[in-house]
C-alpha cells in the first residue's frame, strides 16, 4: 500500500533494515578488523624479533650512551643514559620548533602585510621573496644555509669579535652565559608578575575603550612594567645575576655559551621558508575582509596603522588562524630534517644513534612518533583555543 508521501514503512522495521542498527554493527565489524590486523602485526613484530634473538622492551632506556652530543639545554654526558639521550633530543626539537614559530610569524606577518602595499616596490619586494623562498625545496635551503653562508664565516682564530663579549665564527656564536645566585629566582617571579599584570591591563585598556571609546596606552605601560618590575627586582636582591663571558683559549673559545651553527641554518631555513606560506595567509585573511570596514574606519579619522590593528586584523584572523595552525604544524615536523646538517635533534639523536648502538627499532621509533604526535595535538589544542577566544561573537 502507499500514499501520496510515499510507500508506508512498517510500524515495527527488522533489526537488519534499521539503518541505525546496521551503521552501528558495521562501526563495530570495522574497529574490530582494524583491530585484529594491528594486533596480528604486533604478535608478527615479537616473533620475529625473539627468533632473531632481539630483546624487547624499554630496559634499554637505563642503559650508558656511551656517546657525545655537541648541543644540549640539559646536563649531558657520555656517561648518562639512553633516556638522557632521549631527553636531550626531545628538547633540542622543542628549542628549534618554539624558536621557528615564533620568528616565521612575524616575518610572515611582516611580509604579508608588506605585500599589500601601495608602495610598490615594498609590495613587489615581499612578493619576490614569496615566489623565491617558496618554491625552492626546505633541504635545499637547509644545505644553502648551512653551508654557503655560515660555513664561509672565518675560522676560530679569526671570529667576529661583537664588543669583546661576543664572538661569530664558523663554529656558531658564543655568548655570555648567565650565572644564576641566591636571589636569582625573586627576578623570575618578578616577569612572571609583570607578564600577568600587562595581559590584565591590556584586557581592562580594551575593556574601557569598547564602553567609553578612550584609548589608553596600554603597550608602552606595559612594556614599561615588564622591562621595570625585574630591573628593580634585581637591584632589590644585591644584582643577584652574573655574567660569563667568553674568553680565546688555546683552539677555541672557554666560558659562555655557543649556538652551533646547524642550529643556525636550521631555524633561518625554517623560519624563511614556513614565513612565506604564512604571508600568503595573512595577505588572504586580509583581503577577505570587506574594503567597507576599512572605508567605515577611515571615515571616522581612524590612522591607517589603527585601521589595520583595531579593525582589519581582528576580523581576518578567523581566516588566518586555522591554515596557520597547519604551518605551526608543518614547521615542527619539517625540523625531523635536522639530520642533514648533524643538528642533535630527536630523530638524529634517538632514531640515529641510539638506534644505531642498541638495535631497539621497534620501541625507539614507536616513542619518536608518539613525541610528534602530542607536539602536534598540543599545538592544535592551543590554537584551537586561540581561535574560539578571537573569534567574531555576535551579540
Amino acid at each position: 500500500m502507499s500514499s501520496d508521501r510515499g510507500p508506508l514503512r512498517p510500524d515495527n522495521p527488522k533489526p537488519w533494515n534499521d539503518p541505525r542498527v546496521r551503521s552501528v554493527v558495521f562501526q563495530i565489524l570495522a574497529v574490530s578488523a582494524v583491530a585484529w590486523v594491528g594486533y596480528s602485526l604486533f604478535q608478527n613484530t615479537i616473533n620475529n624479533l625473539a627468533s632473531r634473538g632481539i630483546s624487547t622492551g624499554f630496559g634499554f632506556l637505563d642503559a650508558t650512551a656511551g656517546f657525545g652530543i655537541i648541543m644540549s639545554l640539559i646536563e649531558y654526558d657520555e656517561t648518562m643514559t639512553y633516556g638522557r639521550t632521549f631527553l636531550v633530543g626531545l628538547s633540542n626539537t622543542l628549542l628549534v620548533s618554539g624558536l621557528g614559530i615564533l620568528f616565521a610569524t612575524i616575518v610572515g606577518f611582516i611580509v604579508g602585510i608588506a605585500r599589500l602595499s601601495t608602495n610598490w616596490l615594498v609590495a613587489k619586494v615581499a612578493l619576490a621573496y614569496i615566489e623565491i623562498f617558496r618554491n625552492v625545496p626546505l633541504l635545499l635551503q637547509i644545505f644553502f644555509w648551512y653551508f654557503a653562508v655560515l660555513g664561509s664565516l672565518p675560522g676560530v682564530r679569526n671570529a667576529v669579535n661583537v664588543g669583546d663579549v661576543a664572538f661569530l665564527s664558523n663554529r656558531g656564536i658564543v655568548i655570555p652565559k648567565p650565572v644564576f645566585e641566591a636571589g636569582a629566582g625573586w627576578i623570575g617571579i618578578a616577569v612572571l608578575l609583570a607578564l600577568a599584570a600587562s595581559i590584565a591591563l591590556v584586557t581592562w585598556a580594551r575593556r574601557r575603550q569598547a564602553a567609553t571609546g578612550q584609548i589608553f596606552p596600554a603597550f608602552p605601560v606595559s612594556l614599561a612594567m615588564i622591562a621595570g618590575l625585574p630591573t628593580l627586582a634585581y637591584f632589590v636582591m644585591g644584582q643577584p645575576v652574573g655574567w660569563d663571558v667568553p674568553t680565546f683559549g688555546t683552539f677555541s673559545f672557554s666560558g659562555g655559551v655557543t649556538a652551533i651553527p646547524e642550529l643556525g641554518a636550521l631555524l633561518m631555513a625554517l623560519t624563511i621558508y614556513t614565513a612565506t606560506f604564512i604571508a600568503e595567509i595573512v595577505r588572504s585573511g586580509i583581503v577577505s575582509v570587506s574594503s567597507g570596514q576599512t572605508e567605515a574606519a577611515l571615515a571616522l579619522g581612524l590612522p591607517p596603522r589603527r585601521v589595520l590593528r583595531l579593525v582589519v586584523i581582528p576580523q581576518a584572523l578567523r581566516v588566518i588562524i586555522p591554515p596557520l595552525t597547519s604551518q605551526y604544524l608543518n614547521l615542527t615536523k619539517n625540523s625531523s630534517l635536522a639530520v642533514a646538517i648533524g643538528y642533535p635533534d630527536l630523530v638524529n639523536v634517538f632514531m640515529g644513534t641510539s638506534l644505531n648502538q642498541t638495535g631497539q627499532a621497534v620501541e625507539i621509533v614507536a616513542m619518536t612518533m608518539s613525541v610528534y604526535l602530542a607536539i602536534s595535538l598540543s599545538i592544535s589544542l592551543l590554537m584551537n583555543f586561540y581561535n574560539r577566544a578571537v573569534a567574531l561573537k555576535e551579540r
